[in-house]
């Protein structure tokens, strides 16, 4: 096991990491912008160094500084949480061949499931469903017109490297996919340093369901069942929950199934989540693979009991899973609200200040992961989310229920959050009966 870790991130993951890490009895040090210089967690860890000035290209994005925090903390390995460096090979790569361990998968699979058109591939080699699409990379919009003729519109252009919706854009003609076409390449090229897009049909209204997966260096891998994330605003997730409640057992069954080949194929080993699309029909089609923990990983540690934090870093130093798939059981309903900094009633616009008064939810099943406290500013330099409030339950009424009820307990002024707009979901009679799709929040708010 490791002696030492560096987190290499900041906010919420950071403390969350912080207590894994105590917990299994490892030292945490945290690196910090000087923005987040007053940050509570700080103090929590066992050491903390300032790796420069807010802007993250100068700090949680500087590799050079992360590693060097690294060798002066004596770290044995490195945690990036989720976003910054998280999927970045590079970084993984210099990690390793500075004999640091970075707590995520083997750069070959990092590779192979980084670029979401070779992904695409390996998933049908996998017998895995896929949309129909490109083969691989798109290089010119005549190739994008003639191939969105022939498998028919809409079609959505995507980005081959990253996510969060970022270089994507949808086509319903030509018209708009000549439009579209070399915007979608423009913002992936400065959101990941890469232009490159592939073609999909666009599968009207799906849902988004995915699968958690934790796999060890014996080969042995895992699901922990599906998140439903189709509560979403241009592809940020707003609303998780688990079990995707439209999903029977044999489909449950099949699509997690599916994941787990995924993984296998690409030799991966730590912690993974596969995406998917969900059709009305309930077919669903391989979207791609994340390569880190996720944001809403609390709510699958919720549902099955275990610490997926804990057990993603005991698979990183090597341990094998002492566990079988039957020994993973589902119980109840846990929904995940993301609490973000930003005004929903003025287009979603940030809403970075200080924290005046701040009153935190509980009860029975309740669960809230957050860095903020009464007397924090929030910086305007980062991701604007700065809680993630979880309620498990048996059913999945009891946990809207209870979830209501935790929205209305939880205070966060003056600033602006999405407490409201999270509240007006909530209690939207189609979300209650689970007839949604990832339009959901565009169509009826």
């Amino acid at each position: 096991m490791f002696s030492k870790i560096l987190i290499a991130n900041r906010g919420e993951i950071a403390l969350r990491i912080i207590r894994a890490c105590h917990e299994l009895g490892i030292k945490a040090v945290v690196v910090y912008s000087e923005a987040d210089k007053n940050a509570a967690y700080l103090k929590q860890a066992d050491g903390a160094i300032c790796i420069g000035p807010a802007n993250p290209a100068e700090s949680y994005l500087n590799i050079a500084r992360i590693i060097s925090a690294a060798e002066i903390a004596d770290a044995d390995a490195i945690h990036p949480g989720y976003g910054f460096l998280s999927e970045n090979m590079e970084f993984a790569r210099i990690c390793r061949d500075c004999s640091i361990e970075f707590i995520g998968p083997p750069l070959e699979a990092m590779n192979l499931l980084g670029d979401k058109a070779a992904a695409r591939s390996l998933a049908t080699k996998a017998d895995v469903p896929v949309v129909p699409g490109s083969e691989g990379i798109v290089r010119t919009v005549e190739d994008a017109v003639k191939l969105a003729g022939e498998i028919g519109y809409p079609v959505i252009v995507k980005a081959a490297s990253g996510g969060g919706g970022r270089g994507m854009r949808l086509a319903h003609n030509e018209t708009s996919l000549r439009q579209g076409f070399d915007a979608a390449r423009s913002e992936a090229e400065v959101s990941f340093g890469n232009r490159e897009v592939y073609l999909e049909k666009y599968i009207v209204e799906p849902r988004h369901v995915e699968v958690q997966i934790m796999a060890d260096k014996a080969g042995k891998v895992l699901h922990f069942f599906e998140r439903d994330c189709s509560t979403q605003r241009r592809h940020q997730k707003m609303i998780e929950e688990s079990p995707c409640p439209v999903l029977d057992d044999r489909k449950r069954q099949e699509l997690c199934e599916s994941a787990i080949r995924i993984i296998k194929e690409a030799r991966y080993d730590g912690a993974a989540t596969v995406e998917f699309l969900l059709d009305k029909k309930k077919n669903f089609y391989f979207m791609e693979v994340n390569k880190r923990i996720q944001v809403e990983h609390p709510v699958t540690e919720m549902v099955t009991g275990f610490d997926l934090i804990q057990l993603q870093i005991k698979v990183a130093a090597g341990e094998k899973m002492e566990f079988e798939q039957r020994d993973i059981k589902h119980s109840g309903t846990a929904i995940e609200c993301r609490i973000n900094a930003e005004d929903a009633a003025n287009n979603f616009s940030p809403c970075p200040g200080k924290i005046e008064r701040y009153i935190q939810p509980g009860g029975p099943g309740v669960r809230v992961d957050t860095h903020v406290y009464q007397g924090y500013t929030v910086p305007s330099n980062y991701d604007s989310m700065i809680a993630k409030l979880i309620v498990h339950r048996p059913t999945r009424l009891e946990t809207i229920a209870t979830m209501q009820r935790a929205l209305g307990e939880f205070v966060i002024e003056p600033i602006k959050t999405t407490i409201p707009a999270c509240q007006a979901i909530l209690s939207h009679n189609l979300f209650i009966k689970s007839k949604i799709d990832t339009g959901f929040i565009e169509r009826h708010f």
